[in-house]
């Protein structure tokens, strides 16, 4: 699919950190220091090339196949708690998405979010963002599905949910997997790299639309 596009989409599915919350930065700081204490070093750019997109579950994976010990089966849990107490002084919507929500509200434009985080979290971080009144009753998160991001598991789960065929839907991202993911369900992606630290021509190379601003979407999406 071309962009911009004609008309707008059946379906518009968001990720949810780092395209409706800014809360890569916060997060990914966080694992790089306990991933320190775990014994596995990573500076914050190479975090966020490995493992933005992914779930818990994956990104222990791969640790643990690095240093060749297991880190626990709580370690996820662990992780997490941790993030969430980071997240306590408040996580901010990404500039210009609570706009764009409100616009496809206005016209009638279903959306949802697909997220590889776990429910607790979306509905922390969005509510403390203030979006999640727009987007509480669809929500979406890879502990639905058998396989996250970059299979395309959540992505059919959400359009299917939803009542939308994959090929009318169109998917936002900030993640090569996220866009992986997309593409491999049969959905268009859109590549947000709002932040400096997203890697614009990996997503790109992955099959993605990149755009920088929120204030592009919605002339991209035909509206």
């Amino acid at each position: 699919m071309a962009f911009p596009i004609s008309s707008p989409p059946s379906l518009v599915i968001f990720d949810c950190d780092g395209v409706l919350v800014d809360s890569e930065p916060v997060a990914n700081r966080l694992l790089v220091r306990v991933l320190a204490e775990d014994g596995y070093d990573i500076s914050y750019e190479e975090c966020r090339r490995l493992f933005v997109g992914k779930t818990m579950n994956a990104v222990m994976a791969h640790v643990e196949e690095a240093i060749g010990r297991p880190l626990g089966d709580h370690w996820p849990d662990h992780v997490r708690d941790e993030t969430l107490k980071a997240f306590a002084s408040g996580v901010a919507a990404v500039p210009g998405v609570e706009a764009v929500l409100l616009q496809l509200k206005a016209r009638g434009i279903p959306f949802c979010v697909a997220s590889s985080g776990k429910f607790e979290k979306m509905r922390f971080t969005l509510g403390s963002s203030g979006l999640l009144p727009l987007v509480e009753h669809v929500l979406f998160s890879a502990e639905q599905v058998a396989h996250g991001k970059p299979r395309p598991d959540l992505f059919l789960f959400a359009a299917k949910e939803m009542g939308f065929a994959p090929e009318t839907c169109i998917v936002i991202e900030d993640s090569v997997p996220g866009v992986q993911a997309a593409i491999a369900a049969g959905m268009p992606a859109l590549g947000f790299a709002g932040d400096p630290h997203t890697d614009a021509a990996a997503l790109r190379s992955a099959g993605a639309h990149v755009f920088y601003d929120m204030g592009e979407l919605p002339a991209l999406m035909g509206l």
